[in-house]
């Protein structure tokens, strides 16, 4: 090997060491971790699976909250004291579904990049 191939290589070792000596710090951790993150976004905002997949489930959870808050509805003012008892239990699945859901929507939204379908809500009302 002649001179420069050997201080190129050893030039490109000591860039290489540096660079892993670096990604082992936490700032170097964070700027891996960015890029990947960045990376993922990307290739799941682009996916028809991911979004066929946080669409499906957006559906399922407001199905599953427009149950509970028609049972809510039906039961609220009965003077029934075990239908009261159904009306309040679907209130509570009702707000517990519209927590779940409004956070999955704010997780989510770069799915849609500003164009959400008709059918999904940007939000579930908690009952009173």
């Amino acid at each position: 090997m002649d001179k420069k191939t050997r201080v190129a290589l050893a030039a490109l070792l000591v860039v290489v060491a540096l660079a892993a000596g670096y990604f082992l710090t936490p700032s170097g951790r964070a700027t891996w971790n960015l890029w990947f993150g960045v990376v993922q976004k990307a290739d799941d905002a682009t996916s028809y699976e991911t979004r066929k997949k946080v669409e499906d489930t957006c559906r399922a959870m407001v199905s599953s909250y427009e149950g509970d808050r028609l049972t809510w509805e039906q039961y609220r003012d009965s003077e029934d004291r075990e239908k009261q008892g159904w009306a309040e239990q679907a209130k509570m699945r009702a707000n517990k579904t519209a927590a779940t859901y409004n956070n999955y929507i704010l997780e989510n939204s770069y799915v849609w990049s500003g164009n959400v379908p008709d059918d999904i809500r940007e939000e579930l009302e908690y009952l009173p």
